[in-house]
């Protein structure tokens, strides 16, 4: 029987994974209907304006759909407040909101487009890696970011508030990538950065997403 909802996209993507980890501890069943962004169907347009994923579907609602994995993990947050993956203290609340987006824009298009794609998406892809591209990426754009996780991290289990929350999903979910591509922090320059992203990327959630990935080929 299949799942009240459906979750569209590609399993390699952050955005998706940080959909999937959220419903998973939230203990929400889905199906995972798999699509290039790359190459998608000719319907997806119509579901995805912006041609983005994932779209989740809810079959209940007549097949509605939702855009954008914030937008998404906003609704599961509010529909099934049991286990909750954002603080209650206003502050804290409004802090894991801007980690996330941090991650989801900023350090996703320089990460994401210098790194990511370019060392891992485009040679399964029969394109040659832009190791230029790559070099840049490392060194110029990656130690910004890492010192301002650094600094955020340092002291504290967690980036907002005192529990795992929607901001620690959308830094883990773009540390998975980067490990994907063959890169993280290194521990000599940022040790609380480092430690925490082994420390999440081994939580139970994101080791059976990453076993997934690299049976598929990840």
């Amino acid at each position: 029987m299949a799942a009240r909802y459906e979750l569209i996209g590609s399993a390699i993507s952050p955005f998706v994974r940080k959909v999937r980890a959220a419903m998973a501890l939230k203990g929400i069943a889905y199906d995972l209907s798999e699509i290039s962004v790359f190459d998608p169907p000719d319907w997806f347009a119509a579901i995805s304006p912006l041609r983005r994923i994932p779209v989740l579907r809810d079959r209940e609602r007549g097949g509605a759909v939702l855009n954008d994995s914030s937008v998404i993990c906003l609704y599961l947050e509010a529909a099934y407040p049991e286990h909750p993956l954002l603080p209650q203290d206003p502050w804290e609340r409004a802090r894991a909101l801007w980690i996330e987006e941090y991650m989801d824009t900023e350090f996703a298009f320089r990460m994401g487009m210098g790194l990511f794609r370019t060392r891992y998406v485009y040679p399964r892809m029969g394109q040659p890696v832009d190791e230029a591209l790559v070099e840049k990426t490392l060194t110029q754009h990656a130690p910004r970011f890492y010192r301002y996780l650094e600094g955020e991290i340092a002291g504290k289990d967690f980036f907002a508030g005192s529990a795992l929350s929607l901001a620690d999903l959308a830094v883990a979910t773009q540390f998975a990538n980067m490990r994907h591509a063959g890169e993280a922090p290194d521990p000599a320059h940022y040790p609380a950065l480092s430690a925490y992203v082994e420390r999440m990327l081994a939580l139970p959630v994101f080791a059976a997403l990453e076993r997934e990935e690299k049976a598929a080929g990840g």
